[in-house]
């Protein structure tokens, strides 16, 4: 993978009155939630016929949160330990307890926010079948009226 750097020289910025109020008054955009108190390891990854297959431990601590994202892959995974609590698209919260199978379809139609809401931490295996290259997860905002 090739990395690519990019900067910009330092400008001076000169703000007009209208630019200024502009920038005041403007809607904000969207941001995407970001993962709190999330930890993952990678356990076995191997690629065949330009899929990816990856395996990760995940650990959730108590009072963390994935953040809102989607997964363009199949993902599949296990509940080892603690209860994991997701809260899908539709602001419904789907609990899975330790020894629960777990299914994510692909797509920005399955975005969800993965929540440790309990006093010990959550334990995950999970398993990412996607093409080669294909980012683990998409960051997404929370949609409207959905908990952060």
């Amino acid at each position: 993978m090739k990395l690519v750097r990019w900067f910009a020289p330092a400008l001076p910025v000169v703000l007009t009155a209208t630019a200024a109020l502009t920038v005041l008054v403007a809607p904000t955009a969207a941001v995407a939630t970001p993962a709190v108190n999330v930890d993952s390891v990678v356990i076995n990854q191997a690629t065949v016929d330009g899929i990816d297959y990856i395996t990760r431990r995940i650990t959730i601590a108590p009072g963390g949160s994935t953040g809102w994202h989607y997964h363009d892959g199949r993902v599949f995974g296990i509940v080892r330990e603690g209860t994991l609590t997701r809260t899908m698209t539709d602001c419904k919260d789907v609990v899975d307890p330790a020894g629960t199978p777990v299914t994510e379809g692909a797509g920005p139609d399955h975005a969800h926010n993965g929540r440790n809401l309990g006093p010990v931490p959550v334990v995950l295996w999970v398993d990412y079948i996607q093409p080669t290259g294909t980012p683990l997860s998409v960051d997404v905002p929370p949609p409207p009226g959905c908990p952060i």
